[in-house]
């Protein structure tokens, strides 16, 4: 297995951060690493979505698990590894703090986690920063 988690503080309402992420086809406005987004269905668990990366191929996924107000999780399922990211908000006085966690796990998990992983949360700080701005801009 795999693993990273990278956490921000925000004065960002948890509020206003949730409408962010359950609009998911506004999430190229707030993610670099995202050029097109296409959405199968609500934001609910089971809807698949494809993204596109800027110069990359697209990638099917699957939200596994809502809680709305609190996270989200989507999955990568590649056969013999699982990208798992879980997407969650922590109220504070004053704000919230955004965590993201990915595993990569299953047979392949520790041969493709240490070059797969680095890549897919490379840019966890700027993703991070730019939801926190956007969402501290519109409440």
């Amino acid at each position: 297995m795999w693993n990273y988690e990278y956490a921000l503080q925000t004065t960002a309402t948890p509020d206003s951060l949730w409408r962010r992420w359950s609009d998911m086809a506004g999430w190229p406005a707030w993610n670099d690493g995202i050029a097109t987004i296409v959405v199968h269905g609500p934001f609910e668990a089971g809807t698949t979505f494809t993204m596109t990366p800027p110069s990359g191929e697209p990638i099917t996924m699957r939200l596994t698990e809502i809680v709305p107000g609190e996270l989200f999780t989507d999955e990568m399922d590649a056969g013999d590894f699982v990208v798992t990211t879980v997407h969650r908000l922590e109220p504070l006085a004053g704000g919230a703090r955004i965590v993201y966690r990915t595993e990569i796990t299953g047979p392949a998990a520790d041969k493709v986690g240490p070059w797969l992983g680095p890549a897919i949360t490379a840019d966890f700080p700027q993703v991070l920063a730019k939801l926190a701005a956007l969402a501290s801009a519109t409440e």
